[in-house]
């Protein structure tokens, strides 16, 4: 009897510590939690806690007596605990610390790979192609822009917004009055003008003289002056004396002075076949305040010749 209750103590002792060892790695460790569940469930054989022991064997000494005693083995419970399964969030937390280790760990890059096949020739764009791909561009954008409203740019003004033109302060258009004969070997100044009656005349400013025939520069600046003259020689060429030397001069001059100040001039021969004919000058000419321009006919033929009515002067101020 007393060898068996050294047994019993024993075992009693044995299941303790174990029950101590596995208390101590299951705080150590959670996740033994599951394996120790587990290994419960595979060796139904756990011994008994210490109270339920004592209480049983109080209760039934008899089956005391006769099983037999089991000894836990301390060696296999710990392999076992060492080689139980995991579950599946214990492998995901162990396989994100071991990415975290390999990513630092990055090899040498690999040798470059084998060059691949040549791609498909492109379409050949010659230079006809371009320019009929241009004529079509053009084309709709001529087509766009004619289906759009006209508007000018901004930069662009309307004619109703341009500035109005300058209105010209000094011009006139006068016709002579009456014929005027210029005798031969002589200068004559016309005068005995008039305005004409037919539209389209005009007489600006108080610069010319109908009656001298001579206008006076209200202001100094550049002015344009022209003149018509119809000119009548039957009288020289019913005498059959017309040479080659015999001429006519048309002149616009400055204060009468032909040769000293700037002038228009125009020379005419008088070998025209006809019996009238019209000598024309035009230009312009600068002029001062209170100066004043006007008309000289030089006859140098041996016979007379008559200047016609109608015979025109004009003249406008140009600018200062």
């Amino acid at each position: 009897m007393a060898s068996l209750r050294q047994l019993l103590l024993l075992q009693l002792c044995l299941q303790l510590c174990l029950q101590l060892c596995l208390q101590l790695c299951l705080q150590l460790c959670p996740r033994a939690v599951a394996a120790a569940r587990r290994d419960r469930k595979g060796h139904k054989e756990l011994p008994e806690p210490l109270n339920a022991s004592l209480e049983n064997s109080q209760e039934q000494p008899g089956l005391l007596e006769s099983a037999e005693p089991r000894i836990a083995d301390p060696r296999r419970t710990w392999i076992s605990f060492v080689h139980r399964p995991d579950d599946g969030n214990n492998s995901k937390r162990r396989c994100k610390g071991k990415d975290k280790k390999l990513r630092g760990l990055v090899g040498p890059p690999g040798p470059p790979g084998p060059q691949g096949p040549p791609g498909a020739p492109g379409a050949e764009v010659t230079r006809e192609v371009l320019l009929q791909e241009f004529k079509e561009i053009l084309k709709e954008a001529m087509e766009y822009r004619s289906s759009q409203p006209s508007q000018l740019p901004p930069g662009l003004l309307s004619l109703q917004e341009l500035p109005s033109r300058r209105r010209l302060d000094e011009a006139f258009h006068c016709q002579l009055k009456g014929q005027l004969m210029v005798d031969k070997k002589t200068l004559v100044e016309l005068h005995n003008f008039q305005s004409p009656l037919a539209k389209g005349a005009f007489l600006r400013g108080s610069g010319l003289n109908l009656t001298s025939g001579r206008f006076t520069a209200p202001v100094g600046g550049i002015y344009q002056f022209s003149a018509n003259i119809h000119i009548d020689h039957s009288e020289l060429r019913s005498k059959g004396q017309l040479r080659a030397r015999d001429t006519v001069r048309v002149l616009i001059c400055i204060e009468s002075l032909c040769q000293r100040h700037a002038s228009l001039e125009v020379i005419a021969g008088l070998e025209s076949n006809s019996r009238i004919f019209t000598v024309c000058v035009h230009g312009l000419l600068q002029l001062q305040a209170g100066q004043y321009a006007s008309i000289f006919v030089d006859n140098s033929a041996g016979a007379a010749v008559t200047v016609q009515t109608g015979s025109d002067f004009m003249g406008m101020l140009m600018g200062a």
